[in-house]
């Protein structure tokens, strides 16, 4: 089965008309996207827009052949004209199936949103998931027909990557499934920075006009095992580590700073971060690392190590000099080998978090640089068995490794 990938990006296109922002702006050449829609063998169409027949022509493609128009989503802008020779455009009823000429089945998948998502199987037994945008599938049980892995998925990764994680927690979407970035907009600057973070969550993106054979794996991306974020206070660190497990299901978010009983401001920033964290993700509080790197199970997000840190230097006597020379710095260099010792062996995907405290002002207590300095050296020995390390400046990451 081969797809012609008509438009990629948002049902208002990208850059959207009158859109003054930097994502519009930047949308350029490769980086334009029209609205999307997916001719499937010459012979299916999923969603008609507008200049499709314009499109298809420059992508190589005709629609003559199409025998069945399906949309996926209500259309908010102005009527879209049916090419000459087009069949009237429909939307097959949740959990019926469609069979065509050609050999194509199509079954329609009920959504959350308003909206169907098309399940086409192909002539060669090859499988395609299609959602529209803004949307991720409602009722899909692990067991189920629809929840074997498809060979290809176009999804809203960006609008809603946990409509991936819901395919990915049911095994529809599995290691070797292609999954590409459709209903593209401009939540994220076109580019490199849209490639960073597809990458991330181990799928791709693909300009407008290209075809696709579904069932072939050699661009599915390899999402990094271990990853350390580091930045400054408001940098974004902890945000960029939730984004890019927010694709994935049963994330154990690991908080390492307790619950600090009465004060208010502390409370204020745990409940920032819980609202923003998907209902589907655990919480531990613990300092307890390395047992959690040692088991299977799925993916962990640590933050931070700057606090498990100040919790490894209260255990060792660290902010006493005297402590600190009698045993308390070797103590404390055990633990963080023990430590990076476990993040060398896990097997789980793994995101942390860490702040980056070595390029301000330096600290006026013997204490405040003993921190810094040992903190340095946790990020550095960390960073060293991760095949990833980011760093946040402004909300902005740049690649450091991987």
């Amino acid at each position: 089965m081969e797809l012609t990938l008509l438009g990629t990006g948002a049902p208002a296109g990208l850059p959207r008309p009158d859109c003054p922002c930097a994502a519009c702006a930047a949308a350029l050449g490769r980086d334009a996207r029209a609205a999307t829609a997916v001719l499937v063998d010459g012979a299916l169409l999923l969603d008609l827009t507008p200049g499709a027949a314009f499109a298809a022509a420059r992508a190589g493609r005709s629609l003559a052949g199409v025998r069945q128009v399906l949309l996926s989503h209500p259309h908010d802008g102005p009527p879209v004209e049916v090419p000459a020779g087009l069949p009237q455009p429909g939307r097959v009823p949740d959990g019926r199936e469609l069979a065509l000429l050609t050999g194509h089945r199509v079954r329609a998948l009920a959504m959350d949103s308003p909206g169907t998502g098309y399940a086409v199987t192909g002539p060669d037994g090859k499988r395609l998931l299609y959602l529209p945008p803004g949307c991720a599938p409602a009722g899909l049980e692990e067991g189920t027909p629809s929840a074997e892995p498809y060979d290809m998925v176009l999804v809203d990764v960006v609008g809603r990557p946990d409509a991936l994680a819901r395919l990915r927690a049911v095994g529809a979407a599995g290691p070797t499934t292609d999954v590409v970035a459709v209903h593209l907009d401009h939540d994220v600057p076109p580019g490199p920075e849209l490639r960073r973070r597809l990458a991330a969550a181990g799928t791709r993106a693909v300009p407008d006009g290209a075809t696709l054979a579904v069932g072939a794996y050699e661009n599915v991306p390899d999402v990094p095992r271990r990853t350390l974020v580091l930045g400054g206070a408001r940098s974004g660190k902890s945000v960029e580590a939730e984004r890019r497990l927010e694709a994935f299901p049963d994330v154990l978010y690991v908080a390492t700073g307790g619950t600090r009983g009465g004060d208010g401001e502390w409370a204020q920033r745990v409940a920032a971060h819980r609202e923003r964290r998907p209902g589907s993700w655990r919480t531990v509080e613990t300092c307890d690392l390395v047992p959690l790197l040692g088991q299977d199970g799925p993916p962990l997000l640590i933050d931070c190590l700057s606090l498990w840190l100040t919790d490894a230097m209260d255990a060792v006597g660290a902010w006493d000099d005297a402590e600190w020379a009698d045993g308390g710095e070797k103590a404390l260099r055990e633990r963080v080998r023990t430590l990076t010792d476990a993040v060398r062996g896990t097997r789980r995907m793994m995101v942390a978090v860490s702040n980056e405290v070595g390029s301000g002002i330096v600290p006026a207590t013997a204490s405040g640089r003993r921190y810094r300095d040992e903190l340095g050296r946790l990020n550095a020995a960390f960073a060293a068995e991760c095949e990833q390390v980011l760093l946040l400046v402004a909300g902005q990451a740049l690649v450091l490794r991987g």
